[in-house]
């Protein structure tokens, strides 16, 4: 009876302390809660945002899209257009395939699958093995015009998607050195779907399809990866003068 007494004495005044104190981030009673950024939780490290090369499947995937235009190529060349569309068709079918099989994402399986079908339709209505490349072409030529045209208006096209997948605002327009800069990148981008425009459309007047297949092959991720490294150029050098990075330094301790 005295110990209690002198035990309530002490504990007079005293916060009683919280149960639910003491328990860390890590406490394995709590795994609901650990990295959710409540008070006293570790926060959780954001997710790094995949590269272009990632979105598009990697290496791996830069390859499968190759693959396709090479079979058509080989298949026209050794028995003729049907062969050729039957070839196209399968090997996109295998690789779309193959991918899901991965448990990779299905858009590229489909889309790999529904581009081909599209242009080995054209092909097969038209009955020329080199209309295969058609759609190809003039979408190259009508990006050129939609690139080039931003740049005249003022709103770089580069610029415009690269804070729009970013989820930024688009005060980056204020900044003129930063419309400069997406605009440098924005011109380059122009050029690649130019350049692409002009020598598939002189192979194909020419009615060159083995030639026509490797300009599509050689122009299309090299080329654009070179479009790429020009928006992170841009990117970079306007994080330094545009207005949000002005907003965000000045808000740092």
């Amino acid at each position: 009876m005295a110990i209690n007494q002198t035990q309530q004495q002490l504990d007079h005044g005293r916060p009683v302390p919280d149960p639910a104190e003491g328990r860390s981030g890590t406490d394995p009673r709590d795994p609901a809660e650990a990295g959710t950024g409540l008070p006293g939780q570790p926060e959780r490290a954001p997710r790094p945002r995949p590269s272009a090369l990632e979105q598009a499947g990697g290496v791996r995937g830069v390859i499968y899209s190759a693959l396709p235009v090479l079979a058509f190529v080989i298949g026209n060349a050794i028995g003729g257009l049907t062969t050729a569309i039957i070839a196209a068709l399968a090997l996109a079918v295998v690789i779309a395939a193959e991918r899901l099989i991965r448990k990779e994402s299905v858009m590229p399986a489909i889309g790999g699958v529904f581009g081909v079908a599209i242009a080995a339709g054209i092909s097969w209505w038209t009955g020329s093995a080199k209309d295969y490349f058609l759609i190809g072409i003039w979408s190259n030529l009508a990006l050129a015009l939609i690139f080039g045209l931003s740049v005249l208006a003022g709103r770089p096209l580069a610029g415009v998607l690269w804070f729009s997948l970013r989820g930024k605002s688009s005060t980056w327009r204020e900044d003129r050195r930063a419309r400069r800069y997406f605009g440098v990148a924005t011109i380059v981008l122009t050029a690649i779907f130019a350049a692409r425009f002009a020598v598939q459309q002189y192979l194909y007047q020419a009615d060159e399809v083995g030639s026509l297949g490797t300009a599509k092959i050689v122009m299309g991720y090299p080329l654009l990866a070179v479009g790429v490294l020009a928006v992170a150029w841009a990117a970079r050098a306007a994080s330094r003068r545009s207005p949000e990075a002005g907003e965000a330094a000045s808000r740092r301790p």
